[in-house]
């Protein structure tokens, strides 16, 4: 049977409130076996450390603050955090962390002085990292420069950019491209960035639900469920199967996220 994983989902959040346990139900229904949680900050933790103890072997914890929720009191929420990560072993990555400058770029240090410290994290624990990054990319391809003999592994998610963009990223040789609804958007480039810059072999899906929602269900909230319709498109691309989609993607997600065979 083809099995999926879906890389990045935050089926912990309100939308998600009415009927998370059937979210999760439709998901399997759908071949996507494994769900990956990233945090959002402290708060998030309990909720999503929930659904892993309701849905054992489905569910798994990432921990991190996302860049949009560095806020005044970051350094307490990172303490917070790194004091969560150093007593549990049931995290599989650091994450959603990174830099965003989209919708305000005035905490652009304290962005990335909380990115480097969960970079740290990653570091010393040996955990891949799950990046997010918007109009921020010089930024980023900076910072991972700097890092670059860490041996760091990880995920950029949601990419959307350019051929050399993905070349520049893909230079970083443990990093996958998360690739999600986005790509079956009728003016996305990013199909032609793949075809001419990613090999099959460096990609991993995921929803980002409950936002992105890809075609034929975009304009709905998303879901891990609709991950075969992202597979359906990358098969066109890459001029296979979907089951070599299925496969190949979910070797790659397994190979960044060892621990999920471990759990």
């Amino acid at each position: 049977m083809t099995e999926y994983i879906d890389t990045h989902t935050h089926l912990f959040v309100q939308e998600f409130d009415d009927d998370r346990d059937a979210a999760v139900e439709r998901a399997i229904e759908a071949g996507v076996r494994r769900l990956c949680l990233p945090s959002i900050d402290a708060s998030s933790i309990e909720p999503i450390m929930a659904m892993c103890d309701r849905h054992p072997g489905v569910c798994y914890p990432m921990i991190g603050l996302h860049p949009t929720d560095v806020a005044d009191d970051y350094r307490l929420q990172l303490r917070q955090m790194h004091s969560l990560l150093k007593e549990s072993n049931r995290f599989i990555a650091i994450g959603e962390v990174g830099l965003d400058f989209y919708w305000d770029d005035t905490r652009k240090e304290q962005q990335i002085e909380a990115f480097e410290t969960q970079i740290q994290w990653a570091a010393s624990t040996g955990l891949p990292l799950v990046i997010h990054s918007r109009s921020s990319f010089e930024s980023l391809r900076d910072i991972m420069e700097k890092h670059r003999g860490e041996q760091l592994t990880g995920i950029f998610h949601c990419f959307s950019g350019t051929p050399d963009e993905a070349r520049t990223l893909l230079g970083f040789p443990g990093f996958m491209l998360g690739i999600g609804g986005t790509l079956t958007y009728k003016k996305s480039l990013l199909p032609q960035t793949l075809a001419e810059a990613v090999p099959l072999d460096r990609i991993v899906l995921e929803t980002d639900s409950p936002y992105l929602a890809p075609v034929p269900k975009r304009g709905r909230r998303n879901e891990s469920a609709y991950i075969p319709h992202i597979a359906a498109h990358l098969a066109t691309i890459y001029n296979c199967s979907v089951e070599h989609i299925a496969h190949t993607t979910t070797a790659n997600a397994l190979k960044i996220f060892p621990k999920i065979k471990q759990l």
